[in-house]
């Protein structure tokens, strides 16, 4: 008997839409957002933030209106991933409080991220396979995701959850989880004429 493929995953937000948490303004967001990196205007985990909000909030806009305003996201949106190393498209649902630690090697394509995630340089969220490219990962509320963390496929990293630092999560963690990769083994090293 052949086991039978995964249920693909449904189709991701086509990006027609204002993904911004619902109940609060743009810049009441962008204030909290500003207050969750430490009020650091240099925070590239801020700006790349901020220009996710900014390409939701333009959704909202007339066409005539949007269309400048989706040049400045797309410029914007390039200098964030070049300076920063931070790829944070406006179709990911983003929660409030997310804060973005450090930068760099940053490729953030999950299909949505809940509030009050901390999220630490070298994070790779996406498909697992090009069988299934709607196939990305759902962070929920609370998780704090380490660095060089790969968190990838149509998973569900449960609320409120650890992802060890150089973790690679390729199925669903339930809420409450710690996951690490293996400890590290420290061990003497056998006698070296070169040390003391």
């Amino acid at each position: 008997m052949k086991p039978h493929p995964p249920a693909k995953a449904p189709p991701l937000p086509s990006g027609a839409q204002n993904l911004n948490p619902p109940g609060i303004g743009f810049w009441a967001l962008v204030k909290e957002d500003f207050v969750t990196h430490e009020r650091d205007w240099f925070s590239q985990g801020f700006w790349a933030v901020f220009w996710h909000r900014f390409g939701n909030a333009r959704m909202s806009h007339p066409r005539m209106i949007r269309l400048p305003m989706t040049l400045v996201y797309l410029v914007m949106r390039k200098l964030c991933q070049i300076l920063g190393g931070i790829k944070l498209d406006y179709t990911v649902a983003l929660g409030r409080r997310v804060k973005i630690e450090h930068f760099g090697g940053m490729v953030l394509g999950a299909r949505s991220i809940g509030s009050d995630v901390i999220i630490r340089q070298n994070t790779t969220m996406g498909i697992r396979s090009l069988d299934d490219l709607n196939g990305k990962p759902v962070i929920e509320d609370g998780v704090s995701i380490g660095a060089g963390a790969v968190i990838v496929g149509h998973i569900v990293i449960g609320a409120h959850s650890v992802i060890g630092a150089n973790c690679v999560v390729s199925r669903s963690v339930p809420p409450g989880s710690f996951v690490r990769s293996a400890p590290v083994e420290v061990r003497p090293l056998r006698s070296r004429p070169d040390l003391p």
